[in-house]
C-alpha cells in the first residue's frame, strides 16, 4: 500500500530511524505524499463539490476546479504534513487534513489572476478567462470578459469555504483541530492584508525594497510556509519550542520561496512556470528583483529603467532590454544572496530542537526543492 490509497509505502522505516534517508528515499515520499494530496483532493471535489457547481448551470466550472487543483507542486500541503511529523506519526486523517490547504491556495490563486490579469496558470488559460470564454462561445448576453472574473471570483469563495469545510472533515480529533484554528484564522487574514498591500505596490508608485519584503513576508511567507508548518505541528500537539523553531524556519523559507518566484517571474520559461514570460513586467509589478534593480542601478541606468517602468504598453523587445538592464544593475545576483542567506537561516532555527530525523531531513530537502526550483 501507499500514500495514494491513504495508507503507508515502505517509507515510514525510514522515519523509525531504520536507515538515514536520502535525497532519493525523500525525492520519493514527497511523489507519494503528492499522489496521496491529489487523490484525497479529487474524493472530496467528487463527493461535496461537483454537484453542487452543477447546480449553478455553468458546465465548465466543475472541470476547471478539478483541473485547478490536479497540477499543483502541493508545496503547503506538503508543509502542513511535515509540521504534523515533527510531533506524530503518519496519518491518513492528517494528511487529508493538510491536503485541504491546497483549496484555500486556488482560492489565492484564482483571485490573484484576476487581480493581475493573468493569461495562464499552470500553463492552462486562468480561470476568468476560460470562463469568459464559456460565455463567449454561448453567446450569452453581457459582457465575456466581466462575466468571467465575476465567474472566477466566486470559484475562489467557494474554494474558501470548501478549505474549512474538508479540513473539518478530515477525521482529526476536534481538540486537534481546535489547537488549529487561531493560526488558520491569522493565515487567511495575512493573505488578504497581504493581497490588499501587493495591490498598491506598483512599479509606478515603486515601493522601497524593504516595502516589497513587508508585503513579500506576509502575503507569501507566512502562508507557504511558516503558518502550513505551525498548523500541522499544532496538530500534532507540539510544544512551543518546536513551533517557535518552525516558525522561524518558515518565515525564512517562506521569504526565499517567494523571493526564487520574482526571479522566475521576469527570468523563467513558460513551458516551466507555466505563466507568460514577463508578466511582473507587463503588469508593472514591484516585485523584489525589479525594486532591487532601480535601487542598485546608477544613474543612467536607473533613467532607462524608470522609462521602461513608465511606458504604456511592453512588447517583447522592450522586456528583453529590461530584462539586460535588470541583470547589469546587479540585482539577480543580490537576490540569490538574500535568498542563499535565508535557507542558511532557516536552517539554523532547527538546530538544538527536538525533531524527529526524518522530519528534520525532510525539512533540509523542502528547503532545497524551494529555494533552488526552476517553477
Amino acid at each position: 500500500m501507499s500514500l495514494r490509497d491513504g495508507e503507508w509505502a515502505g517509507t515510514h522505516l525510514v522515519m523509525s530511524g531504520a536507515r538515514v534517508p536520502t535525497a532519493t528515499s525523500l525525492g520519493a515520499w514527497r511523489d507519494d505524499l503528492r499522489a496521496g494530496v491529489r487523490n484525497h483532493l479529487a474524493d472530496f471535489v467528487r463527493s461535496d463539490c461537483l454537484d453542487r457547481l452543477a447546480a449553478a448551470n455553468v458546465d465548465v466550472a466543475g472541470d476547471l476546479l478539478s483541473g485547478f487543483l490536479d497540477g499543483g507542486k502541493y508545496v503547503r500541503s506538503t508543509f502542513m504534513y511535515v509540521g504534523w511529523l515533527c510531533g506524530a506519526d503518519e496519518n491518513a486523517a492528517a494528511l487529508r487534513a493538510s491536503a485541504s490547504l491546497e483549496l484555500l491556495h486556488a482560492f489565492a490563486l484564482i483571485q490573484d489572476d484576476v487581480m493581475d490579469g493573468s493569461p495562464l496558470r499552470r500553463a492552462r488559460p486562468s480561470a476568468h478567462v476560460s470562463f469568459g470564454r464559456w460565455h463567449r462561445d454561448r453567446g450569452l448576453a453581457g459582457s465575456a470578459d466581466r462575466f468571467g472574473e465575476s465567474a472566477a471570483i466566486l470559484l475562489g469563495d467557494l474554494c474558501l469555504v470548501w478549505a474549512e469545510q474538508m479540513l473539518r472533515r478530515s477525521g482529526v480529533g476536534q481538540h486537534a483541530l481546535a489547537r488549529v484554528w487561531p493560526r488558520y484564522d491569522d493565515m487567511r487574514t495575512e493573505l488578504a492584508i497581504g493581497q490588499f498591500s501587493d495591490l498598491v505596490n506598483s512599479s509606478h508608485t515603486l515601493p522601497t525594497l524593504e516595502e516589497v519584503l513587508d508585503v513579500l513576508r506576509r502575503k507569501s511567507g507566512n502562508y507557504t510556509v511558516r503558518r502550513p508548518l505551525e498548523i500541522g505541528a499544532a496538530m500534532a500537539g507540539c510544544d512551543d519550542a518546536v513551533i517557535d523553531a518552525l516558525s522561524g524556519y518558515g518565515a525564512a523559507i517562506g521569504e526565499a520561496f517567494q523571493l526564487r518566484d520574482d526571479i522566475l517571474g521576469v527570468f523563467g520559461t513558460p513551458s516551466l512556470t507555466g505563466k507568460s514570460a514577463g508578466t511582473d513586467m507587463e503588469e508593472r509589478k514591484a516585485t523584489s528583483v525589479i525594486v532591487a534593480a532601480y535601487e542598485l542601478a546608477d544613474g543612467p541606468l536607473r533613467d532607462q529603467l524608470f522609462d521602461l517602468m513608465n511606458r504604456p504598453h511592453i512588447d517583447g523587445d522592450a522586456a528583453d532590454h529590461w530584462r539586460n538592464l535588470i541583470v547589469a544593475s546587479g540585482a539577480v545576483q543580490w537576490i540569490e544572496q538574500l535568498i542563499a542567506e535565508r535557507h542558511t537561516r532557516a536552517l539554523n532555527f532547527l538546530d538544538g530542537v527536538a525533531i524527529p530525523d526524518f522530519a528534520r531531513a525532510a525539512l533540509a530537502d523542502m528547503a532545497v526543492a524551494c529555494t533552488q526550483r526552476a517553477a
